[in-house]
């Protein structure tokens, strides 16, 4: 049965994107600036994980990056207060040596007796990279990504890992605690190297939703590199949700969220796209840019307007819960085994997902499993 995912707003939330302002920092996460409506502070945090832990969702994805919290601390913090839900928090390979990742990883691990689950981050800007004291190329930062991956599986499963590579050096590394089982290791990437990478080394691969047609040639891309180096993948999809109690109403939601949109943040947007090498973030993009006559809508329910000023996991369903189900089932069909759902404010649309969407697909695919 598919897994749910929702993410934490670490960097903040609000009702609206895009909200004028004339700061030069625009987080990528809220298309908002350095003053987010709801801060990410520590009760709101707690809330948006209890919300997801009690509304179907088995996985909170804790994000990095230059506005976000600390992945780490917040996940130790979290791992306290919640009993279930799964704690799946990024890392960048360029900022925490593997060793270290996978020490900080393994006692959380231990302590939520497996809740802790690793998402390896490589990045997209160069310029945020920069400001962490990371200046290789996208290329080369991807090399060492699947070198990090590499590392991890190894340290998590083996007693000692002696290992001298490209980018990293081991001699008699041995992990304490150990997990009791290695877990699996999410990655995402759209570009031509991070396919190999995730074809070579990861066990989740974490795709942002585009249109159907989109969907389905890249999971059945990625199946048959996997199957060229003899592994099989899982597979995310990660969508914004807009609902309403009509259609209508849904895509009366959808425009009120960029009601607010200011010319200036989506200059600040246009920016970010030139200046930063991330493949999945241009294509989002360009679905942006090419239906814009079109009210940005790309297909059936699907909009892409959020991407205006939003960078990766942009595009949005937008419909009734029952539309919304319809099609989350079509993309699964594809052989998505995680959903990952999120949207503004995150909370509300956490509750309304949890109590509204998540029992219909699990319904209809208890239906379609009968009738196979």
């Amino acid at each position: 049965m598919v897994e749910f995912i929702t993410m934490a707003p670490t960097s903040g939330d609000s009702t609206f994107v895009g909200l004028g302002s004339n700061s030069t920092n625009l987080n990528s996460w809220t298309g908002t600036d350095e003053n987010p409506e709801r801060p990410p502070t520590v009760e709101y945090i707690e809330a948006i994980a209890k919300a997801a832990e009690a509304h179907g969702f088995s996985t909170l994805l804790l994000p990095t990056g230059a506005g976000c919290l600390d992945s780490l601390a917040v996940a130790a913090y979290l791992a306290a207060r919640t009993t279930k839900l799964h704690l799946l928090f990024a890392a960048r390979p360029g900022a925490t040596s593997p060793a270290i990742f996978a020490k900080q990883l393994a006692t959380i691990n231990c302590w939520t007796h497996g809740r802790a689950l690793p998402n390896i981050v490589t990045g997209g800007s160069p310029e945020e990279l920069a400001a962490e004291g990371d200046f290789l190329d996208h290329d080369t930062r991807y090399e060492r990504t699947r070198e990090y991956i590499h590392l991890l599986k190894q340290l998590f499963t083996l007693p000692s890992v002696t290992y001298e590579g490209r980018f990293y050096r081991l001699e008699n590394a041995s992990l304490f605690p150990k997990p009791a089982q290695r877990p699996p290791i999410y990655f995402g990437g759209a570009s031509d190297i991070a396919k190999e990478v995730a074809a070579k080394e990861a066990d989740v691969y974490m795709m942002w939703g585009e249109t159907f047609e989109r969907m389905k040639e890249r999971i059945e891309e990625m199946k048959q590199k996997a199957a060229h180096y003899g592994r099989t993948l899982r597979y995310s999809i990660s969508f914004q949700v807009v609902l309403g109690e009509t259609e209508k109403e849904a895509w009366e939601q959808a425009d009120a969220l960029v009601s607010h949109l200011s010319e200036s943040a989506k200059r600040k947007k246009d920016e970010l796209i030139q200046k930063g090498d991330s493949v999945g973030a241009k294509r989002l993009h360009e679905l942006m840019k090419t239906s814009a006559e079109r009210r940005f809508q790309i297909g059936p329910n699907l909009w892409a307007g959020l991407t205006q000023v939003l960078s990766g996991n942009s595009i949005a369903l937008v419909g009734t819960p029952e539309q919304v189900a319809d099609r989350l089932i079509e993309f699964i069909g594809l052989g998505f085994d995680y959903v990952l759902l999120r949207g503004f404010p995150h909370l509300e649309t956490i509750e309304q997902v949890g109590t509204s969407v998540i029992p219909l697909v699990r319904e209809r695919l208890r239906q379609t499993e009968v009738w196979i």
